[in-house]
């Protein structure tokens, strides 16, 4: 295996944060654990290519840099899972401006493409909250993709909890693939709903002020 690069020639943060983050699968594993915990065993099949050996190591490595935290979990569970830590969260911006700036980059999924919901959420949605369109809205919404659900919210950090869960002043309902062809422009939202591709349910104003946030033309 050949030695891991290291730029301590060079004054630059860039470089700096290169040492840190630049080591094959080290930012995906950080995608990973900043929506949860996860066993080695979740990391494995969420990482598809990834050897047991590499995860190991890079695992070591983040936990040494106080990225990665292992945590155990009380009976029944009993068991080790890696969790990330505050300074690992802090990437969260690094990679969200990645995942726009790769989003033009994919090509267009085929038939077999398998597209992750937790991706579609997470990366396509998620990842491109903007904070001051946000102002002063207080909305939840629920995303339902290929079968599972993700809360999300206007407010950053999700703002108050509801008495009720299921209170949420939209709902949208539709495949990974769509929301893919969504954000790379194929479509936009509301033609998607208007073909009946993407359900929603609730109010024009939470529809305008979702399109809004997450950039959506």
């Amino acid at each position: 295996m050949p030695a891991t690069v290291r730029y301590d020639d060079q004054y630059c943060p860039i470089a700096r944060a290169m040492d840190v983050l630049g080591d094959r699968w080290t930012l995906l594993i950080l995608r990973e654990l900043i929506v949860g915990d996860q066993r080695f065993t979740d990391l494995r099949e969420h990482l598809p290519g990834i050897a047991p050996t590499i995860l190991t190591q890079r695992l070591r490595t983040l936990s040494a840099q106080g990225l990665v935290a292992v945590k155990e979990l009380p009976p029944p569970a009993a068991r080790s899972v890696y969790t990330i830590t505050e300074q690992g969260r802090s990437v969260t911006p690094v990679l969200r401006a990645l995942t726009r700036w790769g989003m033009p980059l994919l090509e267009e999924p085929d038939e077999n493409a398998v597209i992750r919901p937790w991706t579609i959420a997470n990366a396509v949605i998620g990842s491109y909250y903007d904070a001051d369109r946000a102002d002063g809205i207080d909305e939840r919404y629920l995303l339902r993709i290929d079968g599972e659900e993700f809360p999300m919210s206007s407010v950053l950090g999700g703002g108050e909890s509801r008495a009720n869960a299921s209170d949420v002043d939209l709902t949208l309902t539709g495949t990974a693939r769509v929301w893919v062809d969504i954000r790379q422009g194929r479509t936009t939202l509301r033609n998607a709903i208007r073909h009946g591709l993407i359900e929603s349910s609730g109010s024009k104003a939470a529809l305008d002020h979702f399109a809004s946030i997450f950039q959506f033309r």
